[in-house]
């Protein structure tokens, strides 16, 4: 064999080796015509192809040529276009090889000698088995079956997430992704990796945007890197934050699509609001409610793509103007950014605007109609007991996302009115030692908020006196398995015999009288003012402080801030209850000095009432009835947010 043979036969061996591999990984057959540096021996650079969802279904994946342990990702079907391997000429430019060997003066017959010699090397190649061939993809978890799952998947696709590759499946309830892996780099098929399923429920889902990059000053377009979606994190007291999830992929008609199907599925949600008319208090509190809402919740409002109406409010009544002559048909809810006095303001201009739209009178209501849109409240005020009560915590955050996931809460209203017009519409209300406090506290504007309320606290403590009234009520009918019946068997003291419709009397000396429709959570209260009551269970708690010692009195407000029951006192009677009529009482024979406690808040004689911490006053007798269900508000049941925490796991 002369070397001109010889190196035929090598150039010829070399070329049939690499064809056997192509062909063990299904990229050709012995057939394969051979270009570039292939035909002369030297390694071929590797082509990638696209991954497409039917691959992922297969177990393939494609990889980077420059990172053999990246997986590429890319939507659609086809390979990705791959470009000639350096060298590579074609056919008809190749150089060196068999085809130059004999081109270069090698008979015919001293080719057919080389081919035969070769013979053992041009046996088929052995077919790979399916663990061979198989892609190491981490398969999706196992999918319920549709009975169970109830909605089938809308769209499958890969993004990139945290990182990582990831076959992602979205559904009109959920949205769930697991990580696909790729196959070790020694080869060894015995060894496939299982990915972690991670799930966002579509009902957390609040935002969805699409993610690009743009220079400074752009305002539009951008390069797009993909999809952000903004869910709602539940965490502990409560408390509820945002959580952005990102799925990269630099395909604009892949993202589009999936853009589209997001929005089409956040919008098929009902009661979240689209536009919302805003009430802002800047004297709230330490006149933080502007700031409160220009950096907490209007980015949020933004974020959900909300339209708002902002008014800040200049002056007490200015709320309840305006919603007087808002055209409310064209918003989907209001808000109010301030403490229980703007909140209550705003609540009864929202019934008061309803009663109006209905033809019916403001004199007197026995039967309101309910309000036309909801009322959110932000917390930015001292107590904020109804946001306590709607959300279990002073979150500006937390009670934003309530509004904004539309959450809607139920809840009773009383109405306050004489025999002759309407005074209000409220949610509790106090007379006697909650009202005076509020009476002196609001006659000392001018000291910084805490040491009024503790200014105003201890002055009418220290002056403790009580007020002589009447009271008659009548008794909620309940059946008798209720589960509250416990907290009743107070009822049958200090009243009359007789059947369940009759009126009740009760006539003394009363330090405080605490009338209830919901149950007054707040920071110094955590069971509540009134814990045996709820937001809408069509019920008053009716709760009577007797006269008693400074002392006694003490404990007993003590009682609130622990989780010893408050009412356990001889000198405390609680009653649940429909209507409530309440008439004070002169006292006559006092000495200058009770007098003028009697009238020191009170202008012509009349009496402080604190109804939701706004103040209000009143002579004659005050009937205050229940109405179930008359307002609805953003927020939950605190009942219901107890058993609802869960953590994120999604960033």
């Amino acid at each position: 064999m002369n070397a001109v043979s010889w190196s035929i036969f090598v150039a010829l061996l070399k070329e049939l080796k690499a064809a056997g591999r192509r062909s063990q990984r299904g990229a050709g057959g012995a057939s394969t015509v051979l270009r570039g540096p292939a035909a002369l021996g030297r390694p071929e650079a590797p082509c990638p192809s696209r991954t497409t969802e039917r691959d992922v279904a297969r177990g393939r994946s494609r990889r980077s040529p420059s990172r053999p342990g990246r997986l590429l990702t890319g939507p659609g079907p086809g390979p990705v276009p791959c470009r000639p391997p350096l060298g590579g000429r074609g056919p008809a430019r190749g150089r060196g090889g068999a085809g130059a060997a004999l081109a270069a003066g090698g008979t015919r017959r001293g080719a057919a000698a080389m081919l035969g010699a070769a013979g053992p090397f041009l046996r088929p190649p052995r077919r790979a088995g399916p663990e061979e061939r198989r892609r190491r993809v981490a398969p999706l978890a196992a999918s319920p079956p549709p009975a169970e799952r109830g909605e089938e998947p809308l769209l499958r696709g890969i993004f990139e997430i945290g990182k990582r590759s990831c076959d992602v499946v979205l559904s009109a309830r959920r949205l769930r992704w697991s990580p696909i892996v790729p196959e070790s780099p020694a080869g060894d098929s015995s060894t496939v990796l299982q990915g972690e399923e991670e799930i966002i429920e579509m009902k957390d889902v609040f935002s969805v945007k699409l993610k690009r990059r743009r220079f400074v000053g752009q305002k539009r377009g951008g390069t797009l890197l993909g999809i952000t979606i903004f869910k709602c994190l539940h965490k502990e007291e409560n408390k509820l934050t945002d959580c952005a999830v990102h799925l990269n992929n630099l395909s604009e008609d892949h993202c589009n699509s999936w853009f589209r199907h997001l929005k089409e599925i956040l919008n098929g949600f009902q009661n979240r609001p689209k536009s919302l008319k805003v009430f802002v208090n800047p004297s709230s509190h330490k006149r933080e409610a502007t700031h409160v809402y220009y950096e907490k919740v209007a980015p949020l409002f933004k974020l959900a793509d909300i339209k708002t109406d902002v008014t800040v409010t200049e002056y007490e009544g200015h709320a309840l103007s305006v919603l007087k002559e808002c055209e409310l048909q064209a918003f989907d809810g209001v808000v109010c950014v301030g403490g229980d006095g703007s909140v209550s303001e705003v609540a009864h201009g929202l019934l008061l605007k309803a009663q109006i739209d209905a033809g019916k009178g403001t004199d007197y209501i026995p039967a309101p109609v309910r309000a036309s849109v909801p009322l959110g409240v932000i917390p930015a005020g001292t107590t904020n007991i109804l946001a306590h009560t709607l959300y279990g915590i002073k979150h500006a955050v937390t009670a934003t996302l309530h509004i904004v996931m539309g959450h809607i809460q139920p809840v009773d209203v009383c109405t306050f009115s004489t025999p002759s017009k309407l005074l209000r519409f409220g949610f509790s209300a106090m007379f006697g030692f909650g009202a005076r406090t509020l009476a002196l506290a609001e006659k000392h504007r001018w000291m910084p908020s805490n040491q009024r309320k503790d200014f105003a606290f201890i002055k009418t403590l220290a002056d403790l006196k009580p007020e002589e009234c009447e009271l008659s009520f009548l008794p909620l009918q309940i059946p008798q398995e209720d589960s509250h019946e416990n907290d009743r068997k107070k009822k049958g003291k200090n009243k009359k015999k007789g059947s369940k419709d009759q009126w009740h009397k009760i006539q003394g000396h009363f330090l405080n009288v605490s009338i209830m429709a919901i149950p007054c959570l707040c920071s110094m209260a955590p069971r509540g003012l009134a814990p045996n009551t709820r937001l809408n269970n069509g019920s008053m708690a009716l709760i009577v402080v007797q006269n008693t010692s400074r002392t006694e009195f003490i404990k007993h407000l003590k009682r609130y801030a622990s989780v010893k029951n408050q009412f356990n006192f001889p000198f405390v009677e609680t009653y649940t209850v429909q209507e409530v009529k309440l008439q004070p009482r002169c006292i006559s024979g006092l000495d200058a000095k009770e007098n003028t406690y009697l009238n020191a808040t009170s202008a012509e004689g009349n009496y402080p009432w604190n109804i939701d911490g706004d103040l209000m006053e009143e002579a004659s007798e005050v009937h205050v009835r229940v109405h179930p269900q008359l307002i609805n508000l953003y927020g939950v049941n605190t009942d219901d947010l107890e058993s609802s925490k869960a953590t994120c796991s999604c960033i």
